[in-house]
């Protein structure tokens, strides 16, 4: 196992989002440490669903441009490509821990890049998945 860790949506989200400052600046301390440090991971799941949700769903939305140089930024990280044998791989995660098979893709991308944990809020925090430990960063950010 290496020390890479799986960046999940609401991660990226809540670093472009201002509406909650004190998720904001955890999001963009994890965002930057991965960057940095380059051992942070996305998947092609992460980014559709990044631009979906800030160019549609925050307060306010940024524009497809924004979106676009900030998809650009972070695709500096590797990604993960969501294909038939992670599908596959999704569908027994699902079966195996009843989770969605939203979420299941999540931990196939997971496992698939080697990483020791997922950064989320959408999952609960401490929860293994196989060598896969989910790790909520927004506890504390109130």
């Amino acid at each position: 196992m290496s020390d890479r860790v799986f960046l999940d949506t609401n991660v990226l989200v809540y670093a472009y989002d201002g509406h909650e400052p004190a998720k904001q600046r955890r999001a963009q301390q994890v965002l930057r440490s991965g960057l940095v440090d380059d051992s942070a991971v996305l998947s092609a799941q992460v980014l559709g669903e990044f631009f979906v949700t800030v160019t549609r769903k925050i307060p306010t939305p940024l524009s497809c441009a924004e979106a676009r140089d900030i998809i650009e930024l972070v695709s500096t990280l590797p990604v993960v490509d969501v294909d038939h044998v992670l599908v596959k791989r999704a569908l027994s995660v699902h079966e195996q821990y009843q989770i969605s098979y939203w979420d299941a893709l999540i931990v196939a991308a997971a496992e698939r890049a080697g990483c020791v944990a997922i950064i989320t809020e959408d999952l609960q925090h401490g929860q293994s998945y196989g060598d896969v430990t989910v790790k909520n960063p927004f506890l504390s950010a109130h």
